[in-house]
């Protein structure tokens, strides 16, 4: 349920989901190496974590590392994992002194096994955490979260103890990796493309979209502050009629 934001005069979404676009291309710009763009770019996810929390986001879901980014360079996907390291031991003291509860989602399997290690540390750590909910998806594909939902689901199945007939959305939403977390009522997307990539597909379906030539890199508290001013002006219908 969105909050509202005396201060701004807005109403404030309650979770807010985001695509991290344009960090190679921030980098390009300015002649250095793409890894160089991601270093960048994790340091604002950072900064938008106390930013989201102040403005009264409960829920902020990055798209971190999809299935599809290890057809990249080998250095690049290196330098991710790199990244991605580093990130998850130090969000463990971050998170704990914020009280942010953190949750991974994606398929761990592709992953090293130092990393597996991290997200469960950092989820078990922060479990307990009653603020601002930090969800990250790493090695994520939306296809493929809906396919080992459906897996679960044709198991279950197969031993007898659910009919085909049975299966409502409820128990597909409740078998993905987000079944612990609402919808999405916001999706901000940088650099300026308009497509999904794959991202939350079946939690995206009411979803407000707001797409922005901002690179990630140069994404602030009042590029947000913006997005937000687009939601306002939506009437979000969820398949209903809206006012006349």
């Amino acid at each position: 349920m969105d909050t509202f934001n005396e201060e701004l005069g807005l109403k404030i979404p309650s979770h807010v989901a985001v695509i991290l676009d344009g960090n190679g291309r921030w980098a390009k710009q300015r002649h250095m190496p793409r890894t160089y763009g991601h270093k960048a770019g994790s340091r604002v996810v950072e900064d938008m974590l106390s930013v989201v929390d102040e403005l009264g986001v409960r829920y902020f879901t990055v798209y971190a590392f999809s299935t599809e980014n290890w057809k990249r360079s080998q250095e690049e996907v290196s330098t991710l994992m790199g990244i991605l390291r580093a990130y998850l031991k130090d969000c463990v003291k971050k998170s704990m002194k914020n009280n942010v509860r953190c949750r991974v989602i994606g398929r761990k399997d592709g992953l090293s096994k130092d990393i597996i290690e991290s997200i469960e540390n950092l989820e078990k750590a922060t479990c307990g955490n009653t603020g601002l909910n930090f969800t990250i998806a790493i090695n994520y594909g939306g296809r493929d979260e809906i396919v080992r939902a459906v897996q679960k689901l044709a198991g279950q199945v197969q031993a007898g103890s659910l009919r085909p007939e049975q299966i409502t959305e409820e128990m597909i939403s409740a078998s993905l990796d987000t079944a612990e977390l609402p919808d999405p009522d916001l999706l901000i997307r940088t650099s300026g493309e308009q497509r999904l990539s794959n991202y939350l597909p079946w939690q995206l379906a009411y979803t407000e979209f707001y797409f922005t030539d901002v690179y990630w890199p140069d994404f602030n508290k009042e590029e947000l502050i913006r997005a937000f001013e687009k939601y306002n002006k939506r009437e979000r219908r969820f398949g209903g009629v809206g006012e006349e």
